[in-house]
């Protein structure tokens, strides 16, 4: 890997910071430029006591410099924001580090995903191949590698590129091949009633196998870790530790070949993860590709089938890169292309910034005009419409459109879709709707989880739920008062400012007030909260995150959209105060059927759970 950028190459908006985050080991980056990393480390995890003083400790080597963007491949399944490692105590909201850290954007993906998208730039010396066979051209790769875990993933390939499985493979049920591989789940079975693949073929399992063997042979072996028994069977000859090896690369096999004929990976099936790069040429004659091969009537399909080693190190790098500069460029189908228009906007022509700023005032007439129009309203010619494409990476105005058309499903910002009195009736609700789902998809990534839980908490337990609201919050509040009250706790709404100052000093400690404002600031409704708080009752704040109402809160739900309600009616607003309404509400149905569940033995509390989460939909 080069250490030096390329000035020509670098990226406008500096250095982005990537990761591969295994259970043992760290590894970390900084990317200049495509292909191009410098202050690459490796930490051990067992150092830090989760993952933001992990970023940190590598970041402050780094304190020079101003990072935006991050990736980080971890070896877990993800889903959602928030992230529990399997192999590690370790969790945490990934919007939450993304605001701790300062940064633009920070994806979390898989680390055999990130690993399977690095595939397909490999060259011939990254790899070392086992056994025989020949790649076909634009099939399936098959991935998988033995570490701390067993990662698994596939590579399949599509007109414009390619797509990564996102896999827990290795959790498939481990099978033995013979009478020796069933002694080792034996054994396996004494601490686990499900023995997975990811159990045996693995730095743990490979310690399972040494020891299942030396059980079975009568030996009286000393305990060793993975790595001993690799250096035991390599440099020491040791007869238990070779056999482990054999014993272990023969398992490998079967689940590479189960891989192979899953996928149907005439690409081939590539192995990385920390183990198997370690045994160097030694695995080229061990029992790896005999047991791969090894399939019954379907040996001659798959003997054709290739499979390499990777040899090359930190190769994650390469994927998670990939998958950054994609969600960047757009392809993530997030709302990433505008920001990039308008990021480059200044390096444009003065003609192409005109193309530029009718595509950010006029997204969707730019999708549906020809090329003459587009020209014609940004006042330049028709070349300098393409000129501006290519300056984007596009090969022309339809490739543009189309990329373009894919980024702006959903996610147009409210900046860019102002309401014109010139505007159809198609146009305004087309406006409308795409604001409202850009807000809430912006809204769903910037939800503090810690809060909701919170909040959550002290509704299932309350004793009497007050909602205090005036003007616009009052739907919203009656909203509430209407789902709360089907769960039987006592509820009321107060619109009116002397009722709900009076009714506040009614309450006491188990009571709970949900105030709801858009400005956070009304004198009254302040009073009030005061008030019930000095009560000893709860007050569960639904404003913005800066205001005042937000301060005298026991917990905020933040709604932070901005809009003029000097001029207009606050409609993105509301929508978000019904959201955290409507997750309050199914957090505490959630909360009754566990309770129900586990004081009637499931059935009942189960089926009663379900009603109310569907009394709340309808």
């Amino acid at each position: 890997m080069q250490e030096q950028p390329d000035a020509r190459t670098a990226f406008a908006d500096g250095p982005r910071l990537l990761a591969d985050i295994g259970a043992t080991h760290a590894r970390f980056a900084l990317q200049t430029a495509p292909g191009t990393y410098r202050g690459v480390a490796v930490l051990k995890c067992d150092d830090f006591a989760g993952i933001v003083p992990l970023l940190r400790f590598y970041l402050q080597e780094h304190a020079d410099t101003r990072l935006h963007h991050a990736a980080l491949a971890l070896a877990n399944p993800v889903s959602g924001d928030y992230v529990r490692m399997t192999n590690r105590p370790w969790e945490f909201s990934t919007d939450a580090v993304r605001r701790e850290l300062g940064l633009t954007t920070l994806l979390i993906v898989n680390d055999f995903t990130a690993l399977a998208m690095a595939i397909p730039g490999l060259k011939a010396d990254d790899l070392m191949q086992v056994g025989s066979g020949k790649p076909a051209p634009n099939a399936v790769i098959g991935v998988l590698g033995p570490g701390t875990g067993l990662g698994v993933s596939g590579v399949i390939p599509t007109l414009d590129g390619f797509v990564t499985l996102g896999s827990e493979g290795g959790h498939v049920n481990f099978a033995p091949a013979d009478e020796r591989e069933f002694a080792v789940l034996q054994l396996a079975w004494r601490e686990w009633k499900h023995v997975s693949n990811e159990r045996l073929i693995s730095g743990p399992g490979m310690e399972i196998v040494y020891r299942a063997l030396a059980h079975r042979n009568g030996v009286n072996a000393r305990t060793r870790d993975s790595a001993a028994i690799i250096t035991g069977a390599l440099e020491e000859k040791d007869a238990l530790c070779i056999e482990t090896l054999e014993c272990f690369c023969g398992m490998l096999g079967s689940a590479a070949a189960n891989l192979a004929v899953t996928l149907g990976a005439f690409g081939g099936i590539f192995i990385g993860g920390g183990i198997v790069p370690r045994l160097k040429e030694w695995f080229k004659t061990s029992p790896f590709r005999t047991r791969f091969e090894s399939k019954g009537r379907f040996t001659d399909y798959i003997a054709d089938i290739p499979t390499f080693v990777i040899s090359t190190p930190h190769v994650a790098f390469d994927g998670v890169a990939t998958i950054l500069s994609e969600h960047l460029r757009g392809r993530s189908g997030a709302n990433t292309l505008m920001d990039r228009i308008q990021q480059l906007q200044h390096e444009l022509t003065p003609a192409e910034q005109r193309v530029a700023t009718l595509v950010l005032e006029q997204p969707r007439l730019v999708l549906n005009e020809p090329i003459a129009e587009i020209a014609r309203l940004a006042d330049v010619s028709q070349p300098t419409v393409i000129r501006f494409c290519r300056s984007l990476g596009f090969l022309g105005l339809a490739d543009f459109k189309l990329k373009f058309a894919s980024s702006l499903t959903g996610s147009i910002p409210v900046r860019h879709s102002q309401v014109r009195i010139s505007d159809s009736t198609h146009d305004l609700s087309a406006k409308v709707i795409d604001n409202t789902v850009s807000a809430i998809l912006k809204f769903r990534d910037q939800l503090d989880v810690h809060a909701i839980d919170r909040a959550i908490e002290l509704v299932s337990r309350a004793r009497r739920i007050e909602f205090y609201a005036l003007g616009n919050s009052r739907v919203v509040a009656l909203d509430g008062q209407h789902k709360f009250f089907r769960f039987r706790i006592p509820s009321a709404l107060y619109g009116d400012s002397h009722l709900f100052t009076l009714a506040a000093g009614l309450l006491g400690p188990g009571d709970v007030v949900v105030a709801i404002s858009n400005s956070g600031g009304l004198p009254e409704l302040l009073a009030a909260v005061d008030a019930a708080r000095a009560a000893g009752a709860d007050v569960i704040a639904i404003t913005s995150s800066q205001s005042p109402l937000a301060r005298r809160a026991t917990v905020c739900l933040a709604v932070d959209h901005a809009e003029d309600s000097t001029h207009f009616l606050s409609m993105i607003s509301r929508i978000l105060q019904l959201l955290l309404i409507d997750i309050m509400a199914v957090g505490v149905s959630v909360d009754v059927h566990h309770a129900r569940a586990g004081a009637d033995g499931g059935q009942e509390g189960e089926l009663e759970g379900r009603a109310l989460i569907s009394h709340l939909d309808s």
